[in-house]
């Protein structure tokens, strides 16, 4: 019989047997509590929004404590993300805090591209998640979870409308994170156009599409004042970390010229609702969603481009190994053909290059062949000069032995007219009177 039959005749007829004393299965709870006391928490916050709108001092004033930081400046080239991690306690529970800011967001000429570096690290942070649970030897329990839990997005009070930053890059955020929109610095509206702004910006999302994080009603101990708080959205803020002394009491408040705006008061802003619904009430259901929700879909998107698919295509059950199996025949497959590809571009490529050689070694023997022909001309010319200059010396040498000759007979011829005077003048002395 198959299990399921089993097991549905088990239910059928089910029924509660009491028991004789205490098991103690009731401190199941008590247990769980424990264990994730002794382990921590972590909770992780990326706050969105324009330099000078108050998201360091709205981060110190809702964990009432000073986080360290240095403060933004204007003239950021690019938008940065710049995270920090603080070890918190309150009571016997510990938290790891996780601060993320947006650092010249909003400050450039050309915003088209602000939204990139922060769609870029949540990814990042959903990437570095899903290799730690590929690894064979997984250490989940005690890896430091980096994923955004909740994105405060901070938006002006301008009193008017969302500006077009801030619908594209809400657009861009709402499948990968859990999205509060919040008025920074409310103060600076009066409450009646505050009222309008809230309803100009819900208008706006609505239209626009954009997914903001609704916080849950399906838990009937919670149902009520999340439904009541989800009609607030977006909150309107005041961050301070000045205390100033309020009838008996000192609260963080801010001094105006025209009187004092307490932070924790109700009827001057938003903040405690923030407070209640980001921590105290809704902290494990932001972690819960962002596991279940936004890093599914980006797990499971990563998992389809690599090729990993739950279902063949005649949609029956399709086991991780028989995918593996089918993946990696597929690689070997692209493998071959790709190594064929090259093998026949390395032939082509070979092919192409002893043509090219077997033509400059042509032109090589032509310009041998010219060279050798041009020697040879030269050659004989050479030779037919050479020839040349040798005859016009040899005539040369003939005509200076010609002259070598007559010369000595001239002078041979001059000796004897002069001895035949020397001697006709010895016979006749009056020749010498002459």
């Amino acid at each position: 019989m198959a299990a399921t039959d089993i097991a549905r005749q088990v239910g059928e007829g089910c029924r509660t047997v009491p028991l004789a004393g205490h098991v103690g299965f009731d401190s199941l709870p008590d247990q769980l509590v424990n264990k994730s006391v002794s382990q921590g928490f972590c909770f992780n916050i990326l706050c969105v929004g324009e330099t000078g709108l108050g998201k360091s001092t709205l981060m110190d004033t809702l964990f009432n404590t000073k986080f360290e930081g240095e403060p933004a400046t204007h003239t950021q080239p690019g938008v940065q993300l710049r995270s920090s991690t603080y070890d918190l306690q309150e009571s016997n529970v510990g938290l790891k805090l996780t601060i993320v800011s947006t650092v010249g967001f909003g400050d450039q000429i050309n915003k088209e591209d602000s939204y990139k570096p922060i769609v870029e690290f949540i990814d990042a942070q959903f990437e570095a998640y899903l290799q730690e649970e590929l690894k064979i030897r997984r250490v989940l329990h005690t890896y430091h979870d980096s994923r955004i839990h909740a994105c405060l997005y901070f938006i002006a009070p301008t009193g008017h409308s969302l500006k077009s930053l801030d619908l594209v890059t809400m657009k861009k955020l709402d499948s990968k994170v859990n999205i509060i929109p919040i008025i920074a610095k409310s103060d600076a509206i009066s409450k009646s156009e505050l009222t309008k702004f809230k309803i100009k910006i819900t208008s706006e999302l609505v239209s626009n599409g954009v997914q903001i994080y609704q916080f849950p009603t399906d838990d009937e101990s919670v149902a009520e004042i999340n439904g009541t708080m989800n009609a607030h959205l977006p909150f309107a803020v005041i961050g301070s970390t000045e205390e100033l002394k309020i009838g008996n009491k000192m609260m963080k408040a801010r001094q105006y010229p025209w009187g004092t705006v307490q932070v924790e008061n109700e009827a001057h802003c938003d903040f405690v609702k923030l407070r209640e619904m980001l921590i105290r009430v809704n902290m494990e259901d932001l972690r819960e969603q962002t596991h279940s929700r936004h890093y599914e879909l980006y797990r499971r998107c990563k998992l389809e481009e690599m090729g990993f698919k739950d279902t063949d295509p005649d949609s029956k059950p399709f086991s991780l190994q028989e995918t593996y199996e089918a993946k990696r025949n597929e690689f070997l497959g692209e493998l071959q053909k790709k190594e064929e590809e090259m093998r026949q571009m390395f032939v082509q490529r070979v092919k192409e290059k002893e043509a090219e050689l077997k033509e400059a070694e042509k032109e090589l023997h032509e310009k041998f062949d010219r060279l050798k022909k041009l020697h040879q001309d030269e050659k004989k010319k050479l030779e037919d000069k050479k020839k040349s200059l040798d005859d016009e010396v040899n005539a040369f040498k003939q005509r200076k032995t010609a002259a070598e000759l007559l010369q000595s007979q001239g002078s041979q011829a001059g000796g004897s007219q002069t001895l035949k005077r020397d001697k006709e003048k010895k016979n006749n002395p009056w020749l010498c009177t002459e």
